[in-house]
């Protein structure tokens, strides 16, 4: 295994013969990883919430596409996706959403965090018995400025600032990360989770905000210093293909990690603080009802 070296790197190598679950694959970076995996052979499986724009993003992809329905906020969502989806290879923890108003998930959580990380926290661990090779979690530089109030998870306390819960789930996918992979390696597992963040990409992510001039900042900025969405995609397929150590995390090399090419990239201190870690996960396991499974 090695680290990824800085230079130009697109060729995603083959993957015939191995299955992958995208979440939220019908557009931005999920669906350029999907389209670039199928393109290489895989078996791609797009877990959409929306059903009908799955399905037209599945017709722009040349290779072997299937769509299944999967709403990562709604638990219920996720318990019957994973009951149903067989043997997978990948997990790419890939959908999300970013400063929305606040709103809570079918089971009272607060959205960001729903969507973001307990929704793929949950799916994870449903999967770890049926998965053949890692996780692949997709987080953010803003997991940097994250807080993660572990008493308050749910903004009940403090005023809701969306970009502040936004960057508070991102922290809980790197959390996660780590997490999971001390975890599987005290378990005695071969499974690893690698991570990967896209800089600055140009993708529709800010279009939800709630905040017409916070959209429209999010699209001229990300239009102005970001990368198109297929580059902006390669942290996570690299994270996702290339034989890297566990807990490898993959962002673009330069311009404060914005642009680039994939590259091992560090993270936050609190990022790395294994106590918040373990609290986090214990928390994720009485929000979401669902544990470990290979303890």
């Amino acid at each position: 295994m090695s680290a990824p070296k800085v230079g130009p790197w697109t060729e995603v190598p083959r993957q015939d013969g191995r299955r992958f679950v995208v979440t939220g694959a019908n557009s931005g970076i999920g669906f350029e990883t999907a389209k670039a995996l199928a393109e290489r052979g895989a078996h791609v499986v797009l877990a959409v919430r929306n059903a009908a724009k799955g399905e037209a993003a599945a017709r722009r992809i040349r290779g072997e596409v299937e769509v299944r329905p999967l709403d990562v906020a709604d638990l219920s969502s996720v318990r019957a996706f994973a009951a149903d989806i067989g043997e997978v290879d990948v997990l790419v923890n890939n959908a999300g959403v970013l400063g929305v108003p606040f709103g809570l998930s079918p089971d009272g959580v607060e959205l960001h965090l729903a969507t973001n990380h307990l929704g793929h926290f949950a799916l994870a661990n449903l999967l770890l018995p049926r998965l053949r090779d890692r996780v692949v979690v997709v987080s953010s530089q803003s997991h940097r400025s994250g807080v993660l109030e572990l008493d308050d998870l749910g903004w009940e306390r403090r005023g809701y600032a969306p970009y502040a819960a936004y960057a508070q789930s991102k922290l809980a996918n790197m959390l996660f990360l780590a997490e999971l992979q001390r975890r599987l390696t005290a378990a005695g597992s071969t499974l690893r989770v690698t991570g990967g963040h896209p800089g600055s990409t140009a993708t529709a992510i800010t279009a939800n905000t709630g905040s017409g001039l916070m959209t429209w900042v999010g699209s001229w900025g990300h239009g102005l210093v970001g990368m198109p969405a297929w580059k902006g995609a390669l942290p996570t397929l690299y994270a996702a293909t290339m034989d890297v150590p566990g807990n490898t995390y993959v962002g673009p090399h330069r311009l404060r990690e914005m642009n680039g090419w994939p590259v091992s990239v560090g993270r936050s201190r609190s990022a790395t603080d294994p106590d918040l870690a373990r609290a986090l996960w214990s928390a994720s396991e009485t929000l979401s009802g669902v544990a470990f499974p290979l303890a």
